[in-house]
């Protein structure tokens, strides 16, 4: 009998960071209650609205979607990117599509926009980074390619780190800003260098924003404003993702949405057709109650904010933690430089998950950029968020 063949690509994925801390900690049995720090899901209540909105039209379980959504979504999302970066319009019809989640379409627009034919393909994205990009890139049959995020660069991306011949090889550059996990946000004058790149080597920019709405006082600054701030309307060669599991605590609902350059939206429109991209009623509907409302998210990020401002001073003794531009982690790094062992250690010894920088790098310019830091996932409740530090403070000292 022949063994069935499977793509072969499927063998370069390496295991995800959580398969790698559950692989650390096995066997492992700490006392006292857990407080999970280490997967950034958030654990706000989901708004009513959203809820109210899924029951008020299950009847939309007997129809088939359409790929592109609903026209009264479309014009929704297209309005929220309008009100959020300050933009004259949107064309709902050609710059906006929804999409399950920034995770599926991150995946997706990788296969949609990798030409595998041209020579060595590469794709670029920050490292430490979410390993979607990297997954992307290789089933798309091109070449992972990094940018260290560090903080002898002040977190930025350092354009220069890459040759002349790999930039001209680069088809497509992951960016995400709020960075996960640093939560650094890029400048204007760092997207006008990007957008020069993109210009002179002809790749297509994918700007992941899923933690562009949580913040202290001063909203972040996104691709779509940026391009219309250097006077580049077309978005030409970007699109932005953006979702609804963190803007408005509904990681199950998998709900976000893209914006950006129409040419591109209408070819990942097609791909997305036999992709099966189609977004169920039920949660096109439930989409837009919460796009429309911003209620819910202002009080999201009081919550957060209300964290930041109780950990940080609580943690700065111990370990450099300090407060991000934007999101809801803590990018701390560890006395002694072995994060892993930090991990470890403090899991036996308080129950305490955090998760090691490393498996959200890879080694990459001599270095692997995520070694000596663990981050910290600001999710669960503010008072377990406090007994957690406290539990960190007690185990540093």
């Amino acid at each position: 009998m022949i063994g069935a063949t499977l793509n072969s690509r499927l063998q370069q994925l390496q295991s995800y960071p959580f398969e790698k801390l559950r692989a650390l900690l096995a066997g492992l049995t700490p006392a006292g209650t857990p407080i999970r720090l280490s997967i950034g899901e958030p654990q706000h209540r989901t708004p009513d609205l959203i809820g109210q909105a899924l029951n008020q039209h299950l009847d939309g379980l007997s129809v088939y979607p359409a790929t592109a959504g609903l026209d009264r979504l479309r014009e929704c999302i297209a309005a929220w990117f309008a009100r959020r970066y300050h933009l004259k319009t949107l064309d709902p019809k050609t710059q906006v599509l929804p999409v399950n989640g920034t995770r599926e379409a991150l995946f997706a627009f990788g296969q949609a926009v990798i030409d595998p034919s041209r020579a060595r393909p590469a794709v670029v994205s920050p490292n430490p980074f979410y390993q979607i990009y990297e997954g992307a890139a290789l089933l798309a049959g091109a070449e992972p390619l990094f940018l260290n995020q560090t903080v002898a660069n002040g977190f930025a991306l350092n354009l220069d780190s890459l040759t002349a011949e790999q930039w001209a090889r680069t088809q497509l550059v992951y960016v995400c800003s709020p960075a996960n996990p640093s939560g650094r946000v890029l400048t204007l004058d760092e997207w006008r260098d990007l957008f020069a790149r993109s210009d002179r080597d002809g790749f297509v920019i994918a700007s992941d924003e899923c933690y562009s709405e949580i913040y202290d006082e001063r909203p972040p600054l996104g691709a779509l404003e940026a391009a219309k701030q250097l006077g580049r309307d077309d978005f030409r060669n970007l699109v932005v993702f953006n979702s609804l599991s963190k803007r408005s605590n509904a990681p199950g609902l998998r709900a976000g949405a893209v914006a950006g350059d129409a040419h591109l939206l209408e070819r990942f429109l097609l791909y997305r057709t036999y992709h099966g991209g189609a977004m169920s009623l039920l949660v096109q509907y439930a989409s837009m109650a919460a796009w429309n409302d911003e209620d819910h998210v202002v009080e999201n990020r009081r919550q957060y904010r209300e964290k930041f401002d109780a950990l940080v001073p609580m943690l700065q003794p111990v370990m450099h933690a300090p407060r991000p531009d934007a999101g809801f982690y803590l990018w701390a790094r560890v006395p002694g430089g072995d994060d892993e062992a930090f991990a470890r250690d403090l899991f036996v010894a308080t129950h305490v998950t955090v998760l090691p920088g490393q498996y959200l790098a890879r080694d990459a310019h001599g270095t692997n950029p995520g070694r000596g830091y663990v981050r910290l996932a600001l999710v669960p409740e503010l008072a377990d968020c406090i007994e957690a530090a406290r539990r960190i403070v007690n185990f540093m000292n």
